[in-house]
């Protein structure tokens, strides 16, 4: 039997009146990557808010390593061992690299330990250490994105949620964010992506999960969604036209 690290069983969000997710059930397993697919407004997002304890369900639970997270605060979450890298980076731009990888360890205490992890990380990302002094808020958007992850990484998570983590990176980048994903994976840290970038998700998942409308409507290994004929049409087929379009952004190489 699959080891379980992270279950949402039958999770039913809302937004006010306004229902986001329709019995919403998936798993990740201890280990794996997980990707979450889907369109725009089809409810991923706000999966990650779930989980993140951002937006509490009306009914459902999420449960991770067989205790339930009903009821804490994202402090709480982050300190049971789950990371995140959110939309966007939401770094602080007028700090240093080093000092927006070190806001990933405030749930912690132990001085010493962050020393040694902050330079362990380091070593995964060694572009960070040359800019470690350089403000965030000037680095690439595929540089960003690494301090996000390095961020993510100081809290010492057992499993760590993405949301778009390719979104608006150029393809040289987008490659070196895919290869620190399988990096951090291979380290024994479960990742679970929110994508709408099916080609790319699926390139580096173990399993994934197609969304639409807050209900899940296909489910598999990795492999066989990517070929799914319903996966190729609906978001395949333009998986690369949006790689080309990301390649025009050139303020981000």
């Amino acid at each position: 039997m699959t080891d379980v690290l992270l279950r949402l069983d039958r999770v039913n969000s809302f937004y006010g009146p306004v229902q986001v997710h329709f019995d919403l059930s998936l798993e990740v397993p201890r280990g794996q990557v997980v990707c979450l697919l889907g369109g725009n407004a089809s409810g991923k997002s706000t999966a990650m808010k779930v989980i993140l304890g951002l937006l509490k369900p009306r009914s459902g639970q999420v449960i991770f390593d067989g205790q339930p997270l009903t009821g804490l605060t994202t402090p709480q979450i982050v300190r049971r061992g789950i990371g995140s890298v959110p939309e966007s980076r939401r770094l602080f731009g007028t700090m240093t690299v080093r000092e927006n990888v070190l806001m990933g360890a405030y749930t912690r205490d132990d001085a010493h330990a962050v020393a040694e992890d902050y330079e362990r990380i380091l070593d995964l990302f060694p572009k960070l250490r040359e800019r470690h002094a350089q403000q965030a808020g000037t680095l690439s958007g595929g540089e960003q994105q690494m301090v996000a992850m390095a961020r993510a990484l100081m809290g010492r998570p057992r499993l760590i949620v993405m949301d778009e983590p390719t979104m608006g990176l150029s393809p040289l980048h987008v490659d070196r964010v895919l290869e620190m994903i399988r990096t951090i994976n291979r380290q024994g840290v479960s990742v679970f992506m929110v994508e709408q970038n099916a080609s790319l998700a699926l390139q580096i998942a173990h399993r994934g999960y197609v969304l639409q409308t807050g209900r899940i409507v296909l489910s598999g290994p990795a492999a066989d969604l990517a070929r799914d004929p319903q996966i190729r049409d609906a978001y395949l087929g333009g998986a690369q036209a949006a790689r080309r379009r990301n390649s025009d952004r050139t303020l981000l190489q």
